[in-house]
């Protein structure tokens, strides 16, 4: 058995998981869900049913972790020896931004892509104020550095770059050069190319 057992759909957001156990170097056996039809092993695990979920097998213990922020980070505290953790220095901003990803801008996209923006005398109570002070705030990290964490990848450019880069692929980023710039080199990493190979030819299949 695989230390990880991976519920996935490719057209979901299991690409960011299967990018993270990529650079994690993970071994894993993948589960691919339909959407109509989850398992029960699924189920048991999550029982939300949602995709991306991971069991990880250790020392006769299944642990279950759900949410694609809190997969990236656990992956990287379970596998230090890939080099994606921060270290003290860089410790800020990647919890920073990470959370600021898997917050503001997650709900700043969804509201905007689903026409339900607050007005702005209801932008107190959003926890991301408004879309465009929002796309301004990550911006301005990225004009000024590479990565999460300044000159050198970490997990927490999995989770970040993967919302940018869908974002710019659907059309809910502004594309912008920094954006831009910091999709390409994600996209430029190999497990990035890998674990893309492996959900692209799943989609083929899945279209035929």
């Amino acid at each position: 058995m695989a230390d990880y057992t991976f519920f996935t759909h490719p057209m979901s957001r299991g690409q960011i998981a299967r990018w993270a156990l990529h650079e994690a170097g993970a071994s894993y056996d993948q589960v691919v869900v339909a959407w109509q039809d989850k398992p029960a092993a699924l189920l048991a695990a999550n029982p939300m049913g949602k995709v991306p979920t991971i069991i990880h097998h250790v020392e006769g213990v299944d642990r279950t972790v759900t949410e694609c922020a809190a997969i990236c980070l656990y992956l990287a505290e379970m596998h230090p020896e890939a080099g994606l953790l921060p270290n003290d220095a860089e410790m800020a901003d990647y919890y920073r931004w990470t959370f600021f990803a898997a917050g503001p801008v997650e709900q700043a996209g969804t509201a905007r892509h689903l026409g339900a923006e607050p007005a702005p005398e209801q932008e107190g109570m959003a926890g991301w104020g408004n879309f465009e002070r929002t796309m301004k705030a990550l911006e301005s990290h990225f004009a000024a550095n590479d990565w999460v964490c300044g000159n050198r990848f970490t997990m927490a450019d999995v989770y970040v770059g993967s919302q940018v880069d869908w974002g710019l692929n659907f059309g809910t980023f502004p594309p912008n050069e920094a954006f831009v710039a910091y999709a390409e080199r994600c996209q430029a990493r190999p497990a990035y190319k890998a674990a893309k190979a492996i959900d692209n030819a799943l989609i083929a299949e899945m279209k035929k």
